[in-house]
């Protein structure tokens, strides 16, 4: 089971949707999925359709790590029935993807202060759980508690990151504490690399940002970039996976999110199983 925080220092560049597109493809793929909504703001819950059960969150878990079971809280997302209703017919299995619910609570965790025993806590729930082949950290986006947290639980960390000044500063500096937290609690962790989402072709300063990006980050920086994407905002509003909304561009975007699962993944790792036609 391969655990990737989705990270990103600077808010606002698009990390949870990465998220998202990543969760579409490997729900696409036939990959078990779990997402853990990390972010207090909880916007990838809302985003992957998942409906208010009596189960715990993310939040209340944690503070129960010790004797919580994580599996028995998760719920599924609601993208899992489209998909049925899409492809159930030529489906061997019916797809996993589901979600630990995020919610406001997991704020508390969210301080520079946190000790080194709560670091483990997410660890913790994730070390009772099976049958995962791919789990998707969504962090805040800070180097608080919590993303130290999903760090300390992750084999990799998957930076997101705009072609703008401010977000290549603040993947630098991302790096630069990915480096220093490996150091002193996580000798492992890997970074995973760095997706550049929004992408304008026709924008200069986009042109100009992406060259330094590979002259700064070389190999790290991964392949494809996403572009924009006009109706992004609607496809999350509807609670849909890209891979299930009409139309050119949603097809053109679920491609790219199909190459970076692919190039996220190990070869040989984890084996996809794609719908047949």
């Amino acid at each position: 089971m391969q655990v990737v925080s989705i990270s990103s220092l600077k808010g606002g560049v698009g990390k949870t949707s990465v998220t998202l597109g990543l969760a579409s493809a490997a729900l696409s793929a036939g990959i078990p999925t779990l997402v853990i909504d990390l972010d207090p703001h909880a916007d990838a819950t809302t985003g992957l359709g998942v409906r208010a059960r009596d189960n715990l969150d993310i939040g209340q878990l944690l503070k129960a790590s010790r004797r919580a079971d994580l599996q028995s809280h998760t719920v599924p997302s609601g993208w899992v029935a489209n998909a049925l209703k899409l492809h159930g017919d030529v489906l061997d299995e019916k797809p996993v993807l589901d979600v630990a619910m995020g919610s406001a609570f997991s704020g508390i965790y969210d301080r520079p202060d946190l000790g080194k025993r709560d670091l483990h806590r997410l660890q913790k729930l994730l070390s009772k759980v099976s049958g995962y082949g791919l789990v998707l950290v969504d962090c805040p986006p800070s180097l608080n508690g919590l993303t130290r947290m999903a760090w300390t639980a992750s084999n990799r960390v998957l930076l997101v990151a705009e072609p703008g000044l401010f977000s290549v500063a603040g993947t630098e500096r991302t790096l630069r504490a990915i480096e220093l937290f490996r150091t002193e609690f996580a000798p492992d962790l890997q970074p995973a690399g760095i997706v550049v989402n929004r992408v304008r072709s026709g924008s200069s300063e986009h042109t100009f940002r992406l060259a330094e990006m590979q002259r700064m980050f070389g190999e790290l920086l991964l392949s494809p970039t996403i572009a924009e994407q006009a109706n992004w905002q609607q496809i999350q509003g509807a609670a849909h996976a890209i891979h299930h909304w009409p139309g050119d561009s949603a097809r053109q975007a679920s491609g790219y999110f199909d190459d970076l699962l692919r190039g996220l993944l190990d070869s040989g790792r984890l084996r996809t199983r794609a719908p047949r036609r």
